[in-house]
């Protein structure tokens, strides 16, 4: 099918100065690549991206947020002809009202001033607070409102705002820190004020700590808290004498223009404000904590969390509060309601939920929480963990989940239509519970892996029953019994759709008849991951949606999208034709509209395509019941187009676009025909040797088809040769068209700034042989890059290395097996899989074994079964063969890879005398996570390979390390005539 060419729309009546930008960029472009500069390390601060994004109900105006990568964020309001526009600097969280009548952004300090905050040379009172940005989209006037805490607006319609504002400053100072900072507490109660945009009105109310509107834009409701109410130590009372001038301050009269009305709150307790009269209604009064607020669909029902309980109550009553607005709420579930088992209790940790009818609430309930015995003597009793070989949870697990097991809810039903009993619907043997038809179902769909948890210890993927639970009574019908695989229930509950791994095929059991079918029965494609390369059962490509009432559900195979009826027997039909798998695209249903459960048959509906062979990415149309093939929009040699979103109520689309060359921006379209590039990002990188990237093809030595891509600098010189750093992982090359930013590396390569200083990057393709993934390593990068050496540019004795974690283990294999590369990058590497495979990934707590038998690592056996393989994939072992200089990333806080697996390499390599270096970047984690270690690392990587592959000087850190007594007083960055030796 021929493909039509993407359309370019320029921007109109832009000013004289971005006019002048355009014209400066498209002189540069024309300059010579001589005159470009390479990337250094200053320039990544101001690197920018795209963040929130949004556009209005009614399609006329688009938001988005540009965020450098360290500084001040900008926010853009613009019309989607890019006609109008409103810049607002230090924008955070930008939202349109639910009319398309307003935006409104919270406008934060300066960056630099937070950043002088977190490291003390300022304190917080001295920097400016958050001020709030009010913008009329019909008039274009702008409004800012100084000091604001906080702010909210009904999520989907109405033209009302309400925002907390910052306590005034108060002029006598706490007389000591202490209270200073209990001062600041969250529970602190502030003003509130009520802002009716479209009227222009205001009214205030005092000492509230939290609020919430409905989505309507019907009710606001407020929670407000006595502010002299404070423990009765001493420094609380001084804390109290505090609070007590803030509120008498507070309740003076008002100076601010926007301020008609000013209203006290008190008595302290929930309340509810009719947005189109104003009135106030008390829902609940007196002291207490109120969290956990819902409405219901409509906006009139409202549920919250009461706790009414002395602060230092060891174990809290809560009860759940109901009310139909405006009507004062009333205790509806305590531990004491019908229903409700034996020593378990109200959960202070779940939202309580509404049906979408509104005829039930969700809620949830858990076991009554066993008080801590506070005269216990510390010192007198052991601190211990004790492990049991039949445990569901590891105890490291259990203990790296403590908080969130310690908060867990189990959900429970309150049917108003029979009363307030309570119906369980969840237990620890059957936890996990969803909603069908969003709750107006008779029936939930419940799943457990009970029985199975020790097992998954190494049998990552596990086994799963699946239960339909009757909504009215609790009872429980498992459905299908220790599944390996995944299910999902209709939207409207008739059918579980599920797919079994070991069998690699796709059912359908019937609610109603409890009857199972084989969906797939007699179809020779697979819908099992093709590309699957590990020693378990492979993944289905999943379900893509479903049609109205449950009609029919919709699967993915590699490439094409599949119909399954349900509720007859018509055969399954490919509703892409088999355009993908001819073409090979890649096909995936965008939902554009979260709201919508289910397709009808007949809406056009959207895909996102990839085509495996170009790498070219764009959309497709089709309609589920249509008989013709997806019809192209558009194939583009570019990447971001799964971020498609879409006006609520207009055929406005908008998406970002970016390609290894050009920044991503975004882009606005009505049609697909035309599109309108809406953001400008990086207009900096003009002025840098950037880079180019290509397909590169080759056979590897037992004749597999094998793909990389190359990247080489803008400047490129064929007569020229070139150090090359090889990066790899699994598979990459499907990212040929991805934006990368010039940014301080978590350990990776980063691609763009050794291409703009003239190296060339390979990232080479892998697919693994189980039990060997070292020697399936070495078949695909070794014979790629001798395939690329024996282009005269490439300077053959000048190849290096690079790869974290994953990468990190085949960068170790490979300076085992010959002495190709000249220098090497390993980043937390697994070298002995056999001191590995008895550890614990510490950030979950779960054990390693299933990395190895199942996963990644690819052995397949457990290390009595196939200790041979383990020996022959662990480089420690064969540390006698290196020959390559290697500097070693493993951190002291790795989740992931126990630190000790980079010890244990460094340590062998130093004892044979061999070049290694390594680094533990101090409670740090798998991936660096503090920004200046990144931009540590990457100064030192730069010079490692400059050293090794380019014959530049070394940095003092590799010739003479840093010793402990000069930690932090010297980095060892300076450059030496000393050699390495």
């Amino acid at each position: 099918m021929k493909q039509t060419k993407p359309t370019y729309s320029s921007r109109e009546n832009t000013s004289f100065f971005k006019n002048l930008g355009f014209a400066l960029l498209a002189m540069s472009t024309l300059s010579l690549h001589a005159q470009k500069k390479p990337l250094d390390h200053s320039v990544y601060d101001s690197w920018e991206s795209i963040g929130e994004k949004a556009i209005t109900n009614d399609g006329q105006w688009i938001m988005y947020q540009v965020k450098p990568q360290e500084g001040d964020k900008t926010v853009y309001f613009k019309t989607i002809d890019g006609k109008q526009e409103l810049k607002v600097d230090r924008g955070e969280k930008p939202v349109f009202t639910g009319s398309s009548n307003f935006a409104v952004v919270s406008i934060r300090p300066t960056y630099a001033d937070l950043k002088a905050v977190k490291i003390k040379k300022k304190k917080e009172d001295e920097i400016a607070k958050d001020s709030l940005g009010i913008f009329n989209l019909k008039t274009g006037d702008v409004h800012k409102i100084a000091n604001v805490k906080s702010f909210k607006t009904p999520e989907d319609k109405g033209d009302f705002l309400a925002y907390l504002l910052e306590k005034e400053k108060d002029t006598a100072k706490a007389k000591d820190k202490k209270a200073s900072k209990k001062k600041a507490d969250k529970d602190t109660p502030l003003k509130l004020v009520l802002k009716d945009l479209l009227a222009d009105s205001t009214v205030t109310y005092d000492d509230v700590v939290d609020y919430f509107f409905d989505k309507n834009g019907q009710y606001l409701v407020v929670i407000t808290k006595d502010p002299s109410a404070k423990k009765k130590d001493d420094d609380d009372k001084k804390e109290e004498e505090i609070a007590d001038s803030d509120a008498k301050d507070n309740t003076k009269a008002e100076s601010r223009a926007d301020q008609d009305i000013v209203e006290a709150t008190g008595p302290f307790g929930v309340f509810a404000i009719d947005l189109k009269s104003k009135k106030k209604y008390t829902l609940l009064e007196g002291k207490g904590k109120y969290t956990k607020f819902s409405f219901d669909e409509t906006g009139n029902q409202l549920a919250f969390i009461a706790n009414e309980d002395e602060e230092k109550t060891l174990v809290k009553t809560y009860t759940v509060y109901h009310t139909q607005l405006p009507k004062p709420a009333k205790p509806m579930i305590s531990d004491q309601s019908k229903g409700i088992p034996s020593d378990w209790v109200v959960s202070e940790n779940y939202e309580p939920a509404f049906s979408k009818n509104g005829k039930r609430m969700f809620i949830g309930i858990a076991p009554r929480p066993i008080a801590r015995d506070t005269t216990l003597v510390v010192e007198d009793h052991a601190i211990l963990d004790i492990w049991h070989y039949k445990e569901d949870y590891l105890q490291p697990q259990q203990l790296a989940n403590l908080d969130k097991d310690l908060k867990k809810s189990y959900l429970a039903v309150v049917d108003f239509t029979k009363g307030s009993t309570v119906v369980p619907l969840a237990d620890d043997q059957m936890d996990r519970v969803s909603l069908v038809d969003q709750g107006d179902a008779s029936i939930v769909f419940g799943s457990s892996d009970f029985g199975y948890r020790v097992e998954k210890q190494w049998d990552i993927s596990g086994h799963t029953s699946y239960y339909i639970v009757d909504i009215q009574t609790g009872k429980r019908t498992e459905v299908i019994s220790g599944l390996k695989g995944t299910a999902r229930i209709s939207p409207k509950g008739k059918a579980v759709v599920y797919y079994n791994s070991e069998e690699k095929n796709w059912y359908a059991y019937d609610v109603k008849s409890k009857t199972k079918k084989l969906l797939n029965k007699g179809l020779s494609v697979s819908f099992a991951d093709e590309l699957f390369d590990m020693p378990d059962d492979a993944y289905a490509y999943g379900i893509e949606g479903w049609t109205a009432n449950d009609e029919s559900v919709l699967i993915r195979d590699r490439y094409d999208i599949w119909e399954f009826f349900l509720s007859s027997n018509k055969a399954p039909r490919m509703i892409t034709k088999g355009y993908g798998r001819e073409n090979h695209v890649r096909f995936e249903l965008l939902n554009l509209d979260k709201e919508k459960k289910a397709y009808d048959r007949s809406d056009v509906l959207v895909l996102a395509a990839f085509n495996e062979k170009t790498k070219d990415a764009g959309y497709y149309r089709i309609s589920v019941k249509s008989s013709k093939e997806p019809q192209v929009v558009f194939m583009q040699a570019y990447d971001g187009f799964k971020s498609l979103f879409k006006a609520k109520e207009s055929e406005v689309y908008a998406y970002l676009k970016g390609s290894f060359s050009e920044s991503s921006d975004l882009y606005v379209t009505n049609d697909f025909n035309k599109e309108l590039k809406i953001s400008n990002t990086n207009t900096q990188q003009v002025d840098y040797n950037w880079g180019t990237n290509e397909l590169v093809h080759w056979t590897t030595p037992k004749g597999h088809p094998a793909t990389g891509v190359l990247f080489k600098p803008e400047n490129f010189d064929p007569a020229k040769k070139y150090p090359m750093i090889v990066y790899f992982y699994e598979k990459l090359s499907d990212n040929l068209h991805r934006y990368e930013a010039p940014a301080p590396t978590p350990s990776r390569l980063n691609i763009p700034f050794y291409v703009s200083n003239e190296y060339l990057v390979f990232t080479p393709d892998i697919s693994y042989e189980d039990g060997h993934p070292g020697k399936s390593a070495e078949e695909f990068i070794n014979s790629g890059v001798e395939y690329l050496k024996k282009n005269s540019w490439v300077d053959g004795q000048k190849i290096g290395i690079q790869g974290q974690s994953w990468g990190g283990y085949q960068v170790a294999h490979l300076i085992t097996v010959n002495d190709m590369y000249a220098a090497a990058w390993s980043g937390a590497p697994v070298v002995n899989m056999t001191s590995a495979y008895g550890g614990i990934r510490w950030k979950s707590g779960m054990s390693r074994q299933f990395q190895y038998e199942r996963t990644q690592s690819r052995i397949g056996k457990t290390l009595w079964e196939g200790y041979d393989l383990y020996i022959e994939n662990s480089p420690l072992f064969h540390m006698t063969k290196v020959s390559t200089p290697v500097a070693i990333m493993h951190n002291d806080m790795d989740g992931a890879v126990p630190w000790y697996q980079g010890i244990e390499m460094f340590m062998a390599l130093r004892r044979l005398g061999k070049p290694a270096w390594l680094l533990n970047y101090n409670d740090d984690e798998h991936n660096l996570m503090k920004r200046q270690n990144r931009k540590d690392i990457q100064i030192r990587q730069q010079q490692f390979f400059d050293y090794y592959l380019k014959g530049k000087q070394a940095p003092v850190w590799m010739v003479k390390g840093v010793p402990a007594t000069m930690k932090g007083k010297d980095w060892g960055f300076e450059l030496t005539d000393e050699e390495v030796k």
